[in-house]
C-alpha cells in the first residue's frame, strides 16, 4: 500500500506499509501473508529473534522459505540476532529480499553489509532507541534501509517511545543533507494514532504488527485504518 503524503519543505513522498508477521496468527501464517498482500502491503516484515540479542525467540530461515510462495512482495527480514553474518546466506537462500541487521549486534558492521549485498539482498541497519545515530554514519553509503526502532526490540504490541519521533526527524535530515537514498523505516508502536507523526518526521516505511494483525478486525480493515490516518 503506497501512500502519497507531503512533508514540510518537500514534495509528495511515497509512504510504504510493511505489516510485521510477528503479530500474525502462526497457525495460518501463509493465509495472513496473502491477506496483507491483497490489502495493499508494500513489504512483508519478518522479525527474526534469537533469544540472545533480545529475550524472545521467534523464527528462522525455514519460515521465510515457507512463506515465500505466498507472496511476490519483498520479504523485509529484520535480524535481531548476534553474529548475523552466520545467517545472511541462509536467509538469502530462503527468499529474503531485504536483510536488516542491528548495529549493536555487529562487531564488523561494514563487512556484514558488504556480505548482504554479495548475496543479492538490499542491506539495512536498525538502531535501538538508546543508540546514537552516529554509529551508522560511516556506513550510510552502503545502506538501502535505515530502521529506527521506536520501541526496545523483543516483543510486539509495545507502545511507541515518544522521544523516537525527534530521532526519526534527525535521521531524515542526515539522509537528506548527505544525499543518501536509503529508505527510512520505523518499527514499534506504529498504529493509526502514531503513524502520521512518524511520517511527518520523515519516515518513508512504516512497520506495523498488532495494528494490522489482531482479533478485532480483518487485515484489510486494519490496513484501511492505517491508510486513513495518513490521509487525514
Amino acid at each position: 500500500m503506497t501512500i502519497s503524503t507531503s512533508m514540510p519543505g518537500s514534495g509528495p513522498q511515497r509512504i510504504k506499509l510493511a505489516p510485521s508477521i510477528l503479530s500474525a496468527d502462526f497457525g495460518r501464517l501463509g493465509e495472513q501473508v496473502v491477506e496483507a498482500d491483497q490489502a495493499g502491503a508494500d513489504y512483508i516484515h519478518v522479525d527474526v529473534m534469537d533469544g540472545r540479542f533480545v529475550p524472545n525467540l521467534t523464527i528462522g530461515p525455514v519460515v521465510v522459505e515457507g512463506i515465500r510462495p505466498a507472496t511476490k512482495l519483498p520479504l523485509d527480514v529484520h535480524m535481531m540476532v548476534v553474529e548475523p553474518e552466520r545467517l545472511v546466506g541462509d536467509f538469502a537462500k530462503a527468499g529474503a529480499d531485504h536483510l536488516i541487521v542491528q548495529a549493536e549486534a555487529c562487531t564488523h558492521l561494514h563487512r556484514v553489509l558488504q556480505q548482504i549485498h554479495e548475496v543479492g539482498c538490499r542491506a539495512g541497519v536498525a538502531i535501538n532507541p538508546g543508540t546514537s545515530l552516529s554509529v551508522i554514519e560511516e556506513v550510510l553509503p552502503l545502506l538501502d534501509v535505515v530502521l529506527v526502532m521506536s520501541v526496545n526490540p523483543g516483543f510486539g504490541g509495545q507502545k511507541l517511545i515518544p522521544e523516537t519521533v525527534a530521532k526519526v526527524a534527525r535521521m531524515r535530515r542526515i539522509l537528506d543533507e548527505g544525499g543518501y537514498s536509503a529508505e527510512l523505516q520505523v518499527d514499534g508502536g506504529v498504529n493509526e494514532a502514531t503513524a502520521r507523526d512518524m511520517v511527518d518526521a520523515g519516515a518513508t516505511v512504516l512497520v506495523a504488527g498488532s495494528a494490522v494483525f489482531n482479533d478485532k478486525e480483518t487485515v484489510a480493515e486494519a490496513m484501511d485504518r492505517l491508510r486513513a490516518s495518513l490521509e487525514a
